[in-house]
């Protein structure tokens, strides 16, 4: 039995977020014991998918882990990678295909989160404010994770101001977001983008933090996740089997 390893990342148009994913991965992928690793995107970027999963097949593979490289499970776990995948499953009967979870919302991330704040802002104070910006969902549990993960910053930074806001799909927007934290913050505010990568959506918080300084405002923009280790051993551990549940399975 030949073992596979397809990484799934969601995409972007960006050219420079699409290489960054691809650099992590790399990393990621010489950390993992598996003969055959392809990466691939959901959308916006190739290699697709299908690309990925059949390169794999070619590369001998009769047992792929599919690895989502994502934080939070929406409707990209739930509906488009299986779907993406059903027709390859058809088409590939004789392989085995596992699917794993998201990341999840788990402690590790958030103390990396907070030790990014503190790697970029220093010291935190009560009267800083932190708003989290999320890439967006209609999905409940999406507002339900994030949440507890705002309860736990707060928590483990010791600032009582910490605020959600979202890049699409979902309210509070971004530009309301940063507006209204802005009129009642005390001290800084710290703006901690939820995404892994940089891309479109991250350039779009970055404008705005930038206009916002040059207006005179103390603001501070906190790296992409993915620039903790935390996540990297996360995505290893989930691609070597360990700590990871799986959604899906066939035959």
């Amino acid at each position: 039995m030949s073992k596979a390893i397809l990484y799934i990342g969601h995409g972007t148009r960006s050219k420079h977020g699409a290489e960054e994913a691809k650099g992590f991965l790399q990393k990621v992928m010489e950390k993992v014991s598996v003969p055959i690793q392809e990466i691939s995107f959901l959308e916006l970027a190739e290699p697709f998918i299908a690309q990925g999963f059949e390169h794999c097949v070619a590369r001998g593979a009769t047992e792929i882990t599919v690895v989502p490289i994502f934080l939070l499970t929406a409707g990209h776990i739930k509906e488009d990678i299986p779907e993406a995948l059903a027709p390859l499953r058809e088409k590939f009967p004789e392989v085995n295909v596992r699917l794993a979870e998201a990341f999840g919302v788990q402690d590790r991330i958030v103390k990396g989160i907070c030790e990014l704040v503190r790697t970029k802002a220093g010291e935190v104070k009560a009267a800083d404010s932190l708003l989290l910006v999320g890439r967006g969902s209609s999905d409940s549990a999406i507002h339900e994770a994030f949440v507890l993960i705002k309860e736990a910053i707060g928590k483990r930074l010791g600032i009582s101001r910490v605020e959600v806001c979202y890049l699409a799909a979902t309210t509070p927007l971004f530009a309301a977001g940063i507006e209204e934290i802005s009129k009642v913050a005390d001290g800084r505010v710290i703006v901690v983008p939820y995404l892994l990568f940089a891309g479109l959506l991250l350039n779009e918080v970055t404008r705005e933090v930038k206009k916002r300084r040059r207006a005179g405002q103390d603001i501070v923009l906190i790296e992409p996740l993915s620039r903790h280790q935390a996540i990297q051993d996360i995505v290893v551990e989930r691609a070597s089997g360990k700590g990871a549940e799986y959604a899906a399975a066939s035959h």
